[in-house]
């Protein structure tokens, strides 16, 4: 990754990744967008069907829940930088449907040097990971959200402070409304905390040069 690039040009080295066998099957990469620099990063673990198709990350059904929680912490997309931890859709057939299945281990270390690149040049103060998958990519271990969401922690590979939250897919698979309400309101509170601890902190995102395996 030549140190020099901008964040537009290494999302266009990233179209032309082959590090996994995900390119394959996938419409396009789907790189990060947003504010950059900017205070907060928001991390989620791939994009769905619908950014895959349009290349954009967050625009399907979670994306807008997304926008809801995000619009309810004071915030919209202008104000955050959006990316996920893998940039290609894997998925499986169902019909005439295309499925999402969770990227492994190995497909998201193949897609660690993005993120890394991304974190460099959005330069944010808290990186807030959505979901699992997202949680394992920065903090190096896999999280148990319901005990760790709303917690300001040290991620293993970003000097950046870490927040890990809800994904909102699993807002969107909630059985009933009221714990669909209670989720979105956690997921507001949390982005707000990650907010006011990011106004606290000195933009600092040089990544630790331990390589993940």
């Amino acid at each position: 990754m030549p140190p020099q690039a901008s964040l537009s040009q290494v999302g266009k080295m990233a179209c032309r990744c082959t590090a996994c066998h995900l390119y394959k099957r996938g419409t396009q990469t789907v790189f990060g967008e947003g504010a950059a620099p900017a205070p907060l990063m928001l991390v989620g673990e791939q994009p769905g069907n619908e950014e895959d198709l349009k290349g954009h990350p967050f625009v399907g059904p979670a994306g807008k829940v997304l926008d809801k929680a995000l619009a309810m912490a004071g915030l919209q997309r202008s104000d955050v930088f959006m990316t996920n931890a893998v940039k290609h859709f894997k998925w499986e057939p169902r019909g005439k449907t295309r499925l999402h299945k969770k990227p492994n281990s190995k497909e998201v270390q193949a897609c660690h040097p993005w993120l890394e690149a991304e974190v460099e040049r959005v330069n944010p103060r808290l990186i807030i990971a959505l979901g699992a998958t997202a949680g394992t990519a920065v903090l190096g271990r896999v999280p148990r959200i319901g005990a760790e969401r709303g917690k300001i922690q040290k991620g293993k590979w970003f000097e950046a402070a870490v927040l890990v939250t809800w994904h909102p897919s699993v807002i969107l698979r909630s059985r009933t409304h009221e714990e669909r309400e209670q989720r979105l309101k956690e997921l507001s509170v949390d982005i707000q905390l990650a907010l006011r601890h990011s106004r606290k902190l000195k933009p600092s995102s040089s990544p630790k040069r331990e390589t993940p395996r």
